[in-house]
């Protein structure tokens, strides 16, 4: 642990933790002061100024951002007949019904989404104890619950991120891998920004974007100046 101890020092001496960096500046640093042997995952921190226990402040939903995040997701689709066949042909990884939600009900979890039918939700909610605490509970607000299941494997495929506060008012959002050129870090950035000032609930009062940072996996958080999106 000493070594990581001492990389992650020398990691912070370059951050200067008083200061909100311009996008471009904090992407920069990010890759200045990553001393990880791996890709890391580039991910950015949204304090906002929302009340997350009313039900019209809570934000939630998804968006593809247009440069993707590096990652591959694996897609189970819960379809059946046409739509089961169209999922198939949309890429999906996997697709099925009764034999899926036995397999997870066992263990099994070889999926990083699921895409379900409407007229499937009544079978699959039953896995709600399971998928809840997890997160991969199909929802409409994120696009997985619908009958255009081409559409909605072919975003998750394109690199769509969900965006969800949690009851501390943040959200966090993967933006991409720190081996990506800075211009498309800073174009999914902006994007994910643009989104969430889109989304901000009428109801919100007082500063909506109130701390905004971006991290590598295993970096030093950078505060960024976001007073261009406000």
């Amino acid at each position: 642990m000493a070594k990581r101890g001492k990389k992650h020092q020398e990691a912070l001496k370059l951050v200067d933790r008083s200061k909100s960096y311009d996008i471009n500046e904090a992407v920069a640093l990010a890759k200045e002061a990553s001393k990880a042997n791996f890709d890391e995952t580039v991910e950015a921190a949204f304090r906002l100024g929302v009340d997350p226990k009313k039900a019209d402040q809570q934000i939630r939903g998804a968006m593809v951002l247009p440069h993707g995040t590096g990652k591959t997701q694996r897609v189970l689709v819960f379809a059946k007949g046409e739509k089961a066949k169209e999922a198939e042909n949309a890429g999906a990884d996997y697709v099925g019904e009764e034999e899926y939600i036995n397999k997870i009900n066992q263990g099994w979890f070889e999926f990083d989404v699921i895409v379900a039918t409407p007229d499937m939700m009544a079978e699959v909610g039953k896995l709600g104890r399971v998928l809840g605490p997890k997160g991969l509970m199909p929802n409409p607000k994120t696009g997985t619950v619908t009958f255009d299941v081409e559409k909605a494997v072919k975003d998750v495929k394109a690199g769509q991120v969900e965006y969800r506060v949690d009851k501390s008012a943040n959200i966090h959002v993967p933006i991409g891998k720190l081996s990506f050129e800075n211009d498309k870090l800073v174009d999914n950035f902006a994007a994910l920004a643009e989104q969430l000032v889109k989304v901000k609930p009428q109801s919100a009062k007082g500063t909506y974007m109130k701390n905004v940072s971006i991290a590598s996996t295993m970096g030093p958080g950078i505060k960024v100046d976001v007073s261009n999106y406000r």
